[in-house]
């Protein structure tokens, strides 16, 4: 009796299943069935080509015949595949399955598609039709194994957030929020609270992401803890926007370091209250003491423009004296290091990034479908930083500014213990 080829009986059985309407998970058995039997058709036309014949065909191209099959299983997101490997004896050299090396490998890369097409806003639906686009009729994954393959994100996440923070050399270093929708609280923005920093070395990276409910002075407070049981060490400046509760929270765990207020944050909150026509006359004189070639001098500027409009936009100049000391506190740094450390532009781009790549998700599920789809986006962003540029002259500059902060910092201690002797 003529044997029948694995992949004919994988036909015949697709067929069964496919003419069942009560088979549990009927969209999965069909897909696995359908994945083995494509692979199977292509290992056995791999064999034919070789041989130059078909199977139980006589003659062919080259020496040799088939001997039969291994069981072999193949790793994809739909579970171990069940494959049987065709055995091929008495060639001029040892018949090995080039193909079947292929396959393996590019499990890996579907699975790295997969994830990046999720990172990158597509939801599991999309994916799931643009992989169709590519396999035909029949999805090469289907949406509850895309949602699987997600899973290695939070796996990620998770591997990041308790990774050891020893070996960051961190400088400056920055925080800040962003809001996200869910489903299960209509109206509730959960929020996701970021740590990012400039290193010793001129490079950047992404230190932490946590949950918080809002951005309360215990939900940073938590965060910053966080920072500091995995062994970061003492930043020389941190820079925040105006949120209290953060600004509460960094000068309780870092009281040493120099806190910076955003100045981004800082323009838009003084120029928001002038008229629309006086903003472009105001803007230039805000700049000037944004960019001013040392801290006198910007203190200076300060002054003046507090004291020229304060009749004409007393709002306005109030929002600019609020936090004077941290706006200015950049210009004590190494000039070629201010633009970097005065604003927390960057992780606002890569949340503009976020937000640009989450609006086919309107609402997310749950707190850990948002948490690792801003993970994603944002790691991946982070490895596209730019370094920072560190001369021996930078690391001067830096060296003598922490002498003289130390040296400030014990003036005020001695001048509040003669205040509490008197």
């Amino acid at each position: 009796m003529t044997r029948i080829p694995p992949s004919k009986h994988l036909s015949q059985m697709v067929s069964e299943l496919s003419s069942r309407t009560d088979a549990e998970d009927l969209a999965g058995q069909l897909a696995r069935l359908g994945a083995r039997k494509l692979i199977q058709e292509l290992l056995e036309a791999e064999v034919s080509e070789t041989l130059g014949r078909d199977p139980y065909e006589r003659g062919g191209k080259a020496r040799g015949h088939r001997n039969g099959y291994k069981l072999r299983r193949l790793l994809t997101a739909e579970g171990a595949l069940p494959v049987k490997l065709p055995q091929v004896r008495d060639t001029e050299e040892p018949f090995r399955s080039e193909l079947w090396r292929g396959m393996r490998k590019r499990t890996d890369v579907l699975e790295k598609l997969v994830l990046e097409m999720y990172v990158r806003g597509l939801s599991t639906r999309d994916i799931e039709d643009a992989l169709r686009e590519v396999g035909g009729d029949q999805p090469l994954l289907s949406r509850s194994s895309v949602s699987r393959l997600s899973e290695t994100l939070w796996e990620e996440y998770e591997a990041f957030a308790q990774r050891d923070l020893g070996g960051y050399d961190v400088i400056y270093l920055f925080a800040d929020a962003i809001y996200e929708s869910l489903r299960e609280q209509a109206g509730f923005k959960e929020g996701i609270l970021a740590t990012w920093a400039i290193l010793a070395d001129g490079g950047k990276a992404l230190i932490h992401l946590s949950l918080g409910n809002k951005e309360s002075y215990e939900d940073w407070l938590e965060h910053l803890r966080d920072l500091l049981r995995r062994g970061l060490g003492i930043p020389l400046t941190v820079t925040t926007d105006g949120a209290p509760g953060l600004i509460k929270a960094v000068e309780a765990i870092w009281p040493e370091a120099e806190r910076i207020r955003c100045w981004a944050h800082k323009m838009r909150n003084v120029l928001d209250k002038v008229p629309d026509e006086a903003r472009s006359g105001l803007k230039p004189y805000l700049e000037a003491i944004r960019d001013a070639p040392d801290h006198p001098t910007g203190q200076r500027h300060a002054q003046w423009v507090l004291a020229e409009f304060a009749g004409s936009y007393p709002s306005a100049m109030r929002s600019l004296a609020d936090d004077l000391p941290a706006s200015l506190a950049h210009l004590k740094l190494p000039p070629v290091h201010r633009r970097h450390v005065r604003t927390t532009n960057l992780i606002e781009r890569a949340f503009e990034e976020e937000r640009r790549r989450a609006k086919v998700i309107p609402r997310f599920r749950g707190e850990k479908e948002c948490l690792k789809l801003v993970f994603g986006t944002l790691w991946r962003a982070s490895e596209r930083w730019r370094r920072v540029r560190f001369s021996e002259l930078e690391r001067r500059q830096i060296e003598r500014y922490r002498q003289e902060r130390q040296a400030e910092r014990q003036k005020d201690e001695q001048t509040r213990n003669i205040a509490v002797v008197a």
